[in-house]
């Protein structure tokens, strides 16, 4: 992994792939509301997969989980579709078997207008990750970072253990809602840039201390700066700078950083080049998005590594065992030629994508994921 992030040959291509909560969930049979919220648990689930499927690496996708959990709850039923909790406060989640929690305040926040928000009031730390669809995840302030502890120590130094941040572009989506924060870049950028500004210096801050944690490299998740969601220009205008600003200071500490973006992203792989990223994730082909993984690799995969572009849907959840090794290979042999390539589907795992179709990635790499010569490692 460190190898093939860093530009030189490694010995056979990495495989490491992000999986969804409802995938983990499925394979690990954890409670769901146990998974969520215990960092033991959490910590657990994520080397146990990494186990099943031989993982070259470990993602942390959730950190700072609270000690104190437990203590909020007022009450909790289980049926066969997952876990109901009732909070002290009123506020209830819903935690499936197979999917993200539904969480349901007892009292819904009125979000803030653009022109009603004082952009120092954005707080110099970050205490939420914008999960999904208003979902957020809260990072104690006590322990924000206990997990990447856990995880060197049970792992060693023989797997790969990432990090992972959002994007300012998500925390400013966030804050006013998708409809209001997209008109506000129209009608009030200078505000817009403010506030991003801002975002991105508590991203920054929140990045360098999980480097401080003996991770190898940090993910920076911005799933919504593709294509059908932000134009070129306003992509160079409103994300680019921002999440620059990250990973200029990431790869200042001698970390590789990596850049997520769902969906089409054809049009921009050179912004994110040029934003300083050590590397770009998902590549999504076609029909999830339309990157073309030898284009790819030809356009930019000689100044970043470039990890992705098996369509998690179409392939390894849909497809048969047979679909998915052809597809591996197929994209072993685009990308693996020069190093700076990591085998993995292009987003997560979807929730019910048959085990033995992820398995079959670490046969193929095996087989076919090889560089032919030891000395081209040197």
């Amino acid at each position: 992994m460190a190898m093939a992030m860093g530009g030189k040959i490694p010995d056979r291509v990495p495989l490491m792939c992000q999986m969804s909560i409802g995938h983990m969930l499925l394979q690990t049979g954890f409670s769901p509301l146990e998974f969520w919220h215990s960092v033991e648990a959490f910590a657990q689930g994520l080397l146990d997969l990494r186990k099943l499927y031989h993982f070259d690496g470990i993602l942390v996708s959730l950190h700072g989980h609270s000690p104190d959990w437990e203590k909020r709850i007022r009450n909790l039923r289980r049926d066969d579709e997952g876990v109901m909790v009732d909070w002290k406060n009123g506020d209830r989640t819903v935690f499936p078997f197979d999917d993200l929690p539904r969480h349901y305040p007892s009292q819904q926040p009125k979000r803030p207008e653009l022109c009603e928000i004082e952009p120092s009031s954005i707080p110099e730390e970050i205490r939420i990750i914008p999960v999904s669809q208003g979902l957020e995840f809260a990072i104690d302030a006590a322990c924000p970072f206990e997990i990447f502890d856990i995880l060197r120590e049970r792992a060693g130094e023989e797997f790969s253990l990432h990090g992972e941040v959002t994007s300012p572009f998500d925390y400013f989506l966030n804050l006013l809602g998708f409809r209001e924060a997209l008109i506000g870049l129209m009608e009030d950028p200078g505000k817009s840039k403010e506030i991003l500004e801002r975002y991105a210096a508590a991203v920054t801050r929140l990045a360098l201390g999980i480097a401080d944690h003996d991770v190898d490299a940090i993910k920076v998740s911005s799933p919504f700066a593709g294509s059908g969601f932000i134009s070129p220009l306003f992509y160079r205008e409103f994300v680019m700078p921002f999440e620059a600003k990250i990973a200029r200071a990431v790869r200042q500490r001698g970390l590789p950083v990596y850049l997520h973006t769902c969906g089409a992203i054809g049009d921009r792989l050179e912004f994110m080049v040029e934003a300083g990223f050590s590397g770009i994730e998902c590549l999504d082909p076609r029909p999830l998005g339309n990157v073309e993984l030898g284009e790819a690799k030809k356009r930019v995969g000689h100044r970043v590594f470039i990890k992705g572009n098996l369509d998690p849907v179409n392939v390894l959840l849909r497809g048969s065992k047979e679909e998915v090794r052809r597809e591996a290979r197929r994209a072993l042999e685009a990308g693996k030629p020069g190093g700076r390539y990591i085998l993995s589907t292009a987003c997560s795992i979807a929730p019910h994508t048959p085990r033995e179709n992820v398995q079959v990635l670490i046969e193929v790499v095996e087989e076919a994921g090889f560089y032919r010569s030891s000395s081209s490692s040197k």
